[in-house]
């Protein structure tokens, strides 16, 4: 029997990273996963790695940010597999490296709806199918961004920072509900997004693992492992924290 047992886990961002990494991990704990991307190939070959594992999936298209989307989105799911107890916001782009003075206001409300948005929109419609169900758990993806900060990100961190106190709010409205509301804040990943800033920044890996005192990177699967916990019975009494998933990171001197 896995950890997941019986539940219907919606993940949104699940194209790639480590929305594709929670979708084959969970459903092999014994999830039914709703897969959730704007870009149909990709979320599609997600959901059929699933399948081809034994899993049961689906995949949905649309903006996480999008107030006519996601209720599509979660209909969908709660047709195919008769309910929803579990929401995983993964979905978000860190948005453009700029300065502050040069940011401006398209950039801004891109990140923010990006990160933050779409995490308060797929809670308003996933909280109506979860009481229905009896209660539920929610992850929210943050980042250590969101604790520490990042130069030249302003977007990225106030929305990762966002997350967190929306997770707070969220945890003690929700409670009475039996609906628990957490969040992770990974450190550097293994990801296509590393891969991307390294092509930019050849250089950027030795300053981030001196950074991090465990001396290395997330691998996606010890952040999928941890969010995994946090929505299952395991952690039935959990709720309204924040793991850093950062090998050290946020902990780390600031002035090493």
């Amino acid at each position: 029997m896995g950890q997941l047992d019986g539940k219907v886990a919606l993940i949104t961002g699940a194209s790639k990273g480590i929305g594709r990494v929670m979708s084959r991990l969970f459903a092999q704990e014994g999830a039914a996963v709703i897969c959730a991307a704007r870009t149909r190939e990709l979320v599609e070959e997600t959901a059929g790695l699933v399948k081809a594992a034994g899993g049961r999936a689906i995949a949905v298209t649309g903006d996480a940010a999008s107030e006519t989307d996601v209720p599509r989105m979660i209909e969908s799911g709660v047709r195919a597999f008769g309910k929803l107890d579990v929401l995983i916001n993964n979905a978000g782009d860190g948005g453009p490296t700029k300065r502050v003075q040069e940011y401006t206001s398209e950039d801004w409300f891109y990140t923010i709806n990006s990160c933050l948005t779409s995490s308060y929109m797929c809670i308003r419609f996933a909280v109506p199918a979860m009481i229905k169900a009896g209660g539920g758990a929610i992850v929210n993806v943050s980042s250590t961004a969101g604790r520490r900060g990042l130069p030249f990100r302003i977007g990225y961190c106030s929305a990762k920072a966002g997350q967190v106190g929306m997770t707070y709010g969220m945890a003690l409205e929700l409670a009475p509900h039996n609906i628990r509301v957490n969040a992770v804040g990974p450190g550097t990943v293994r990801s296509p997004m590393l891969d991307d800033l390294l092509k930019l920044k050849p250089d950027a890996m030795t300053s981030i693992l001196r950074r991090t005192p465990l001396g290395r990177l997330a691998e996606p699967t010890e952040v999928a492992s941890v969010i995994g916990f946090l929505l299952s019975d395991h952690a039935s009494f959990i709720t309204g924290q924040t793991i850093y998933v950062d090998g050290g990171r946020t902990v780390q001197n600031l002035t090493l």
